[in-house]
């Protein structure tokens, strides 16, 4: 035969041989990579390869024997080592990039369309649509046509890099706080489009008053911009009560910008987009009017035997956690709560015998155990090496996210 024959004879004998190495080659790569981290020694898959390649064409070779004297020969060999060492750095790489641990949750992790997302300020944003109509909750009363259409026509901007079960969570919080809804259920997919069911507020007021306290309401000037959830000082003759604002109204109404009139053209009318944004929570204008503070039982039966008293407004202070958050995120460092799992082997053993920062690249800002008791949790913060951890304990670390990812794989 012609030497462009035997090239394409030996190109179909090393096709037909080598698909059983190849196939046996990706999946010594895969198994010895994903249990024991190492890529296994490509000579030896050759070895390994050519040998199977010769079980399989060892009966080729008893029914032709001129076989092993023709270039076809070193063709067909040439072709079984390339699918071997094809087929095994394949079989690596897919050793090295699947997770060693599957569940449920994670599948349901960093699963937005990358189409959806934008980048502001150097963060991945998503913009959160409604999308069809606001359902009812099934045993409360109907949504208001209102309310219901308000809340179809609104959007949110969350993180990117946050799971749809995270995302979830977060937009049931803020509806809960922006339109005080009883109960609400959001899902959202992966192009950012939420379904919402919404129950309409029920009972308002007694729900903001915490268990053990009373709402007592007294005539006063009330200052500018109080909202809901303020801290305030009470004033009544010779007693003082420290509590948090429920409800407030003054007689006032808005006053005008600084300066007289709102901003208007040559023309007398005002320009659009002049007018300062109407603020998120509903605050006083100031005057004369009545508060609504939630204070403790013995103290509330106090406060009922004075007709008038004074506001003081007390400080909320710098939120400097959100400042510190802000700076883990711009190293690329991330805080999440890990529990620690009953079969886990860093359970009944102390931080610094698991040598958790070591091994794991994370730090412990804090542990919130229990011990007896499972209704009453105790709080450990900058814990020490000595700090013993037990199953059903929660762990507050910092760290990459993949260091994070790899701590809550052992801890589970």
């Amino acid at each position: 035969m012609s030497l462009p024959a035997e090239f394409v004879l030996g190109l179909y004998i090393g096709l037909l041989t080598g698909i059983i190495p190849a196939l046996v080659a990706g999946v010594l790569g895969f198994v010895f990579r994903y249990f024991t981290g190492v890529t296994l020694p490509g000579l030896g898959v050759v070895v390994l390869a050519v040998a199977v390649a010769g079980v399989n064409g060892g009966l080729l070779g008893l029914i032709d024997p001129t076989i092993q004297q023709s270039p076809r020969l070193l063709v067909a060999l040439t072709v079984v080592m390339m699918l071997a060492l094809y087929a095994h750095n394949q079989g690596d790489k897919l050793g090295a990039s699947l997770p060693r641990r599957f569940s449920l949750r994670s599948l349901r992790r960093q699963t937005l369309s990358a189409d959806v997302i934008s980048v502001v300020g150097g963060i991945g944003q998503v913009t959160i649509r409604p999308v069809g109509e606001v359902d009812d909750v099934e045993g409360y009363p109907p949504l208001g046509a209102e309310l219901r259409g308000e809340i179809a026509s609104e959007t949110w901007d969350l993180p990117a890099d946050l799971p749809l079960a995270e995302l979830e969570a977060r937009l049931e919080d803020r509806l809960r706080t922006d339109y005080d809804l009883a109960d609400v259920s959001v899902a959202i997919d992966e192009r950012g489009r939420a379904s919402i069911a919404a129950a309409p507020p029920m009972g308002g007021l007694s729900r903001r008053i915490p268990e053990g306290h009373r709402a007592v309401s007294i005539a006063a000037l009330v200052p500018t911009g109080i909202a809901r959830g303020d801290r305030v000082r009470l004033d009544a003759g010779d007693d003082r009560f420290d509590g948090r604002i429920v409800s407030a109204r003054s007689d006032a109404a808005p006053r005008s910008p600084i300066g007289g009139d709102p901003a208007a053209t040559d023309g007398g009318q005002p320009t659009a987009g002049s007018a300062p944004a109407a603020p998120t929570a509903p605050t006083t204008a100031g005057g004369e009017g009545r508060v609504t503070v939630a204070l403790p039982r013995s103290r509330a039966t106090k406060l009922l035997s004075y007709d008038r008293g004074r506001v003081v407004v007390r400080s909320r202070g710098t939120r400097r956690e959100f400042e510190l958050l802000s700076l883990f995120r711009r190293s690329g460092k991330r805080i999440a709560k890990v529990p620690i799992g009953a079969g886990s082997p860093l359970a009944a053993t102390t931080i610094g015998e698991a040598a958790i920062r070591d091994a794991h690249g994370v730090a412990v800002l804090a542990v919130r155990s229990t011990r007896g008791d499972s209704s009453k949790k105790s709080w450990t913060f900058s814990p020490d090496g000595s700090t013993l951890l037990s199953a059903g304990d929660e762990c507050f670390v910092v760290g990459s996210r993949d260091a994070i990812e790899q701590f809550r794989g052992d801890a589970a």
